[in-house]
């Protein structure tokens, strides 16, 4: 699905992340970790398209995509939830989703809904008065709207309580489990990453560390590496 080669990632002349390659299988989950200033944001960004790629190149399946705008790899099924339960703070739960929704085919709503059931009691409240993680569903059930083919997710974990990291998780496997989606995560929480991706990479100062699949061992493996 998604492939990034030897990349590098720079801001201006500093180079931020250095050849790094990973891969997205189709249908299957790829965890990026590591601690604050690692590079994992960066990373993403440079998969979206939002920061140029100063070396290797990116790959969705199988076509080069490394000098495509965000636009034209959006259209290519790629939907990015950035950090910070991002959503339209003054225009409600169902307005957030239904802005998404015009001009699609019918009934992505309620499906969307249907994976959160919480929001269903939430829909005329507005979006900057429910809890951060009632934001983070309402933000991925925005992305799923668009019908990727790959959903990047950065930080979905952050500052949520464990019972709804729970249902986040369960609704990624769900959802890779049908067929037809891959994910790109990136992640602190090492056990979150870990039950719900199928391979990840650890960076540290924009390096891989480690990389591998889940199983026994791997959150030592994992915390490991973090700790270089």
């Amino acid at each position: 699905m998604l492939t990034m080669e030897n990349v590098d990632v720079a801001y201006g002349r500093t180079t931020v992340v250095h050849d790094v390659t990973l891969e997205v299988p189709p249908d299957g989950v790829a965890a990026v970790m590591g601690h604050n200033g690692a590079g994992k944001t960066t990373l993403l960004r440079a998969a979206v398209g939002l920061l140029p790629v100063k070396k290797g190149r990116i790959l969705l399946d199988g076509e080069d995509v490394t000098a495509l705008r965000p636009n034209q790899r959006v259209r290519r099924g790629l939907a990015y939830v950035p950090q910070g339960q991002q959503s339209f703070g003054q225009l409600t739960t169902a307005e957030n989703l239904q802005v998404v929704a015009d001009g699609r085919r019918k009934g992505l709503v309620d499906e969307a809904l249907d994976l959160f059931p919480a929001l269903k009691g939430l829909l005329g409240r507005r979006a900057g008065l429910l809890s951060g993680g009632q934001r983070q569903q309402l933000a991925i059930a925005r992305a799923l709207i668009t019908e990727p083919r790959l959903l990047i997710l950065d930080e979905p974990t952050e500052g949520i309580q464990p019972s709804v990291v729970a249902e986040i998780e369960a609704t990624i496997l769900d959802l890779t489990r049908r067929g037809g989606l891959s994910v790109l995560l990136v992640e602190q929480h090492v056990g979150f990453a870990l039950d719900t991706a199928g391979s990840y990479v650890v960076l540290a100062s924009g390096r891989v560390t480690a990389r591998g699949s889940g199983g026994a061992g791997a959150a030592v493996d994992v915390r490991s590496a973090m700790a270089i």
